[in-house]
């Protein structure tokens, strides 16, 4: 009975990385063809003059991320972590750069870059609160884990993650929005909150079911 437990996180963990992989397949294919169309290649998506005017930080950002994405999706198999350990902490640290490069870009890109067309200041403070909560979110985690806390570790960087994954959700999200309530600054920007929101909800949901797994002494108070 003792084994219960940890075989049926098992089961239910083989499927998270999939499943993330799925997230993440639009935004990647719309990030590489932004990726080719900023190289002087064709253009493949619609114009957009503030990339265009300074591309050194959406290309940062865009190259960093889908390493970052697709190494990340795999760190949540409870399978790969327990097999192969040194993987696991070898993929860690090269996400931990990968991360921060990410969250850092994208803050700076609201920082400095011209607002989307028709958002205001709601959809500036969604994007600066939670490119500061991907950042805060990676250095918790890795603070834990240098202090031997790995349930904390763990749900923090599955915070940052859910954080950092948000557009691939917000496609749908959006697209919904888009044709129920029709095209507008706040549409978009609620439809690109309510795609976050998703994702930390499920980060949440996946973060309590892991406690109920882990030793006492392990779980976070």
């Amino acid at each position: 009975m003792i084994q219960l437990g940890p075989i049926r996180t098992d089961r239910m963990g083989r499927w998270v990385p999939f499943a993330l992989s799925a997230v993440i397949l639009i935004p990647t294919v719309a990030g590489t063809l932004r990726l080719v169309e900023l190289s002087s290649g064709p253009q493949l998506k619609p114009e957009d003059s503030r990339l265009t005017a300074s591309p050194v930080p959406v290309v940062v950002h865009i190259s960093r991320a889908i390493p970052y994405a697709v190494i990340g999706a795999y760190q949540f198999s409870p399978w790969l972590r327990r097999r192969h350990p040194k993987w696991h902490r070898m993929a860690g640290r090269a996400l931990l750069p990968l991360g921060l490069a990410v969250a850092f870009t994208a803050l700076w890109m609201t920082l400095f870059y011209a607002g989307q067309s028709g958002t205001g200041a709601p959809h500036y403070a969604f994007r600066l609160m939670l490119g500061s909560g991907m950042v805060a979110s990676i250095l918790l985690g890795f603070t834990a884990l240098r202090h031997g806390d790995v349930a904390h570790h763990l749900a923090w960087m599955t915070r940052a993650c859910a954080l950092a994954l948000g557009a691939g959700t917000q496609v749908f999200t959006q697209g919904f929005g888009n044709t129920v309530f029709g095209t507008s600054g706040l549409t978009t920007t609620l439809m690109m909150g309510a795609g976050w929101a998703i994702h930390l909800a499920t980060a949440e949901f996946i973060i309590r079911r892991s406690r109920k797994h882990l030793p006492a002494e392990s779980r976070p108070s």
